[in-house]
């Protein structure tokens, strides 16, 4: 099959690429450690019956097709395992309607986090899920990402009230609504909520809105009695019972990896990333609170900002520590794990993740939202050492089987994509055969995204 001029009978001949800088960047992800594998093409649809139009075209020639959004794939979601086309979402990027006395509004797939934010400013509302990557809100629905914000509002899933999609075989099905619950037939918007393109394309994403906060106050806690300190404090801080909006973790390397990226001079010190909203006495009240609570566990610092720039810089920092510590090992790898243990177990997690990556003699990063008891553990590995990978597996294993033992999740916002296939089978073992079925029904020839979520899944049979 001559794939690109079968594609030009579809769409212009120049939103069908298969070379150069922006069709390379399909073959992986931004911050990925998979090998890269490309695409046969990459197209970029702009509207949803072009979506439809292309779904079908593969469908009927058994081509697989990948939903790519902004292509962060911690997990290599958006990797072409099986090459076809990479269905690049990224010109389906207008807001459809927002309807602020609703709290609602809806969105092409392509619009991404801080874009809608932009636009909703003059509204007096925010879109809270905050993943410390401008990405796409159909890849963030994709992933049921979460992020910064989800101790205070939740994930992906808790936002998404509604969903257009076209299913593998170029059906158009919609799930959900307007309203804000529904007690109407079987939840068909969570299961696509995190299905990773598996299942159907995102063509229209209709989310939950809020109002933005009267105050906010932004500022860090230093621990330097370590890693396992900072994590109680977090622990008692969620457990007080306030209305915090954002814990986050990060330990001493990673701040001396955000210092040399960012020019920076934070203490080299385990570090607590805090944030408060609401009325202003609140917001008062609960600082003195974590302030006390901080001291407890042997906090150094306490340091606040109210200043809109100063809070920006500061959580800047903090969203770019992934850039920040893959410039720390330039010419590596970095293999990472973000699992989620019960907040009571987070500050035992902590401690073992720490152990085991020194125990196998790596060097290594711990960081997370640890609000919600999700933390990530990052390694730097040589891709051309095979012992080297080897180590940075076993240590993932053991992070995650850790968790896993606690009552965990192998991933509590990344996704499984291909780094966590094995982990879902030892998670979710029981309950694979019926979601297969789902992903037979919802794509009976196969060509969503396959080789992701599940293990041993055959590729379509269509040739290119």
């Amino acid at each position: 099959m001559d794939l690109l001029s079968e594609l030009g009978n579809i769409l212009p001949q120049d939103r069908i690429v298969s070379e150069g800088e922006d069709f390379d960047r399909h073959g992986g992800g931004v911050f990925t450690y998979h090998a890269p594998i490309p695409p046969d093409a990459v197209v970029y649809p702009q509207s949803r019956d072009e979506v439809v139009e292309v779904v079908r075209f593969a469908n009927e020639r058994r081509v697989p097709i990948v939903p790519f959004g902004e292509g962060s794939s911690l997990e290599a979601h958006t990797l072409p395992v099986n090459g076809g086309i990479s269905l690049d979402l990224g010109r389906m990027n207008r807001i459809l309607e927002v309807r602020p006395d609703d709290f609602i509004v809806r969105v092409e797939p392509g619009v991404t986090h801080g874009g809608l934010n932009a636009a909703l400013a003059e509204h007096g509302l925010l879109f809270p899920v905050d993943p410390g990557w401008d990405a796409s809100l159909g890849g963030m629905t994709g992933t049921n990402a979460s992020g910064t914000n989800a101790v205070r509002y939740g994930a992906m899933r808790d936002q998404v009230l509604g969903l257009e999609v076209v299913l593998g075989d170029g059906t158009v099905m919609t799930t959900g609504g307007l309203s804000m619950k529904s007690s109407a037939g079987y939840n068909l918007t969570g299961l696509f909520v995190g299905s990773e393109g598996t299942l159907g394309v995102f063509t229209e994403i209709i989310l939950r809105l809020y109002p933005i906060p009267e105050k906010v106050l932004a500022g860090r806690a230093v621990f330097p009695a370590g890693i396992e300190a900072a994590g109680r404090a977090a622990v008692a801080v969620i457990r007080s019972g306030m209305q915090i909006g954002r814990v986050e973790l990060v330990d001493a390397r990673t701040i001396e990896a955000v210092n040399a990226y960012k020019q920076t001079d934070y203490t080299v010190a385990p570090t607590l990333f805090l944030e408060f909203a609401g009325s202003e006495a609140s917001v008062e009240r609960d600082v003195a609170v974590a302030r006390s609570i901080a001291e407890t566990e042997g906090c150094e610092t306490f340091e606040f900002e109210a200043d809109e720039a100063a809070r920006e810089k500061l959580w800047e920092a903090r969203h770019d520590a992934a850039l920040a510590i893959r410039e720390l090992y330039p010419g590596r790898g970095m293999m990472g794990t973000d699992v989620c243990v019960p907040i009571s177990d987070l500050p035992g997690a902590l401690r073992h993740a720490r152990e085991t990556i020194e125990s196998h003699g790596l060097e290594g990063v711990i960081l997370g939202h640890v609000g919600d008891g999700n933390y990530h553990a990052v390694f730097p590995v040589d891709m051309e050492d095979t012992a080297d990978q080897a180590r940075a597996e076993e240590v993932n294993e053991e992070i995650v089987d850790y968790a896993l033992a606690r009552g965990g999740t192998c991933t509590g916002e990344h996704g499984v994509g291909l780094g966590k296939v094995g982990h879902l089978e030892k998670e979710h073992g029981d309950s694979l055969a019926f979601m297969r079925g789902i992903k037979k029904l919802a794509d009976p020839s196969g060509i969503m995204n396959p080789g992701k979520i599940f293990a041993g899944e055959a590729a379509p049979t269509g040739g290119v």
